[in-house]
């Protein structure tokens, strides 16, 4: 049965629940699907997508040109995060911050840098607006 979580009050911001963010940590890639200005799609697959806190998720732009000028004209982006034996998964909603700089761009380029041997030119961080899963 797919199950949404959404704070109560003003906020539309979802509540991850534990069963996305198990799927998310165990899960790999996820996709992310973007879309420039004009509304031309790109989907991306990103081994770098985790849960960041109950309300955001973020991913390393390593080799990401197109999806980083995307959200930069237009910060709605969704991502799907799917485990094909199993066909459960996660889809989520949201906006995107794309970070260059800060103590949250610091920790996880370190982190990717000591664990994987990756260079991140940004973050992104998804502020989620819906999330279900399946």
């Amino acid at each position: 049965m797919p199950e949404t979580q959404r704070k109560k009050g003003e906020d539309v911001m979802a509540i991850l629940s534990e069963e996305a963010k198990t799927i998310i940590a165990q899960t790999h890639p996820g996709l992310i699907a973007t879309a420039d200005k004009s509304g031309r799609p790109n989907v991306s697959a990103k081994g770098t997508f985790q849960v960041l806190d109950d309300e955001h998720v973020l991913f390393a732009d390593i080799r990401s040109p197109r999806t980083t000028a995307n959200l930069l004209e237009n910060p709605q982006v969704s991502a799907l995060v799917l485990d094909p034996a199993t066909r459960h998964g996660v889809r989520v909603w949201g906006r995107a911050d794309v970070l260059s700089s800060g103590e949250l761009f610091d920790r996880v380029s370190r982190e990717l840098a000591a664990e994987r041997k990756l260079e991140a030119k940004n973050i992104v961080v998804i502020s989620v607006d819906e999330c279900v899963t399946f």
